[in-house]
């Protein structure tokens, strides 16, 4: 087990390692002024070239490089222009925001955080427990509403279901408050009334998907002769069910949460843009339009982290629940 929990890691390692190097030539190694993207349209020359000279532009790229990465393990020194000591992990300065890159990242990181984990312990508990149901009640009126279920799920868009949502819960009933970000620490109520409908909206859409995965994997697996063996040992349906089948079926939905988790973490756009929330899609989006590109560097390197992580977690959870990929 340490042995695969050791390759894996070192595998995340070189994936975030090699993404960051693309990542940094792709903005800094371009035949093109990077600073001009960097700077707002208003600035002259001369703000062009102190700005060159304040994030050492003049050096060799692999000086350069070093000392991004140094800055997110470490900290470093910004000057005065910047801000003056940037701790890690220090992620530059935007001259579009005025402010540290890290100082923007921590501030709309929570809400990002706040949206899609709950959201994604729902649609995974609804999805998953009503793909299980449909297939152990194949054929029943149980499994046909499941199936029209994901069926509507699939077909319909988050921008859609947000706004009836909105429409229904906030502007018709007065039953929720406009929604927006307050933190857990400070109104745990709050926090959660405001974010609860981009909850559901998330996990209406994604438990679709898991509820029809689930299900086609729960009939394969009904179907093994493990699992015949198991009833014919007179196991009871808990077990047969529950400890054979699911843990036999699961596997598949493990990788594809995986995927979506880490990559909802790495901005929840649509999500953030219909509830009039800022989290880090929307701050990415921004960022682009405003040509602020050490927050786009940023938050092409967080997003990374994110799914590499969310991968990794991926894996041991597979070793968890099939000893046998630890041989692999």
């Amino acid at each position: 087990m340490a042995r695969f929990l050791i390759t894996r890691i070192f595998s995340a390692a070189l994936t975030l390692f090699v993404v960051s190097v693309l990542t940094f030539l792709m903005f800094f190694a371009l035949p093109r002024d990077p600073v001009n993207g960097m700077c707002p349209k208003n600035c002259n020359p001369e703000r062009l070239e102190r700005v060159r000279q304040e994030l050492g532009l003049r050096d060799p790229l692999v000086t350069q490089y070093a000392g991004y990465m140094k800055g997110i393990f470490t900290g470093r020194d910004l000057g005065s222009a910047q801000g003056g000591r940037c701790d890690a992990p220090c992620l530059g300065w935007s001259y579009v925001a005025n402010e540290a890159v890290s100082d923007t990242i921590a501030r709309v990181l929570p809400v990002t955080l706040s949206i899609v984990i709950p959201a994604a312990i729902l649609w995974l508990l609804l999805g998953v427990g009503l793909g299980m149901i449909s297939a152990l009640r194949r054929g029943t009126w149980v499994d046909r509403a499941a199936i029209g279920f994901s069926l509507t799920g699939a077909s319909l868009q988050l921008y859609f279901v947000g706004a009836m949502l909105l429409l229904v819960f906030v502007y018709t009933t007065r039953l929720l408050p406009v929604p927006g970000y307050t933190s857990i620490l400070d109104n745990p109520l709050r926090w959660a009334s405001g974010l609860v409908l981009a909850w559901v909206a998330l996990a209406f859409l994604f438990s679709a998907i898991y509820a029809r995965l689930s299900r086609a994997q729960m009939l394969e697996t009904l179907s093994e002769d493990f699992v015949r063996t198991a009833r014919a040992k007179g196991l009871a349906k808990p077990q047969v069910y529950g400890r054979h089948a699911l843990r036999a079926a699961i596997t598949p939905v493990v990788t594809i949460a995986g995927l979506d988790v880490g990559g909802a973490l790495g901005g929840t756009v649509i999500t953030e843009l219909t509830f009039g929330l800022t989290g880090l899609g929307r701050t990415a989006v921004d960022a682009v339009k405003g040509g602020d590109l050490p927050t786009i560097m940023a938050t092409v390197l967080i997003s990374a982290f994110f799914v590499v992580v969310a991968n990794l977690v991926v894996d041991l959870l597979y070793a968890a629940i099939d000893p046998r990929v630890r041989l692999g």
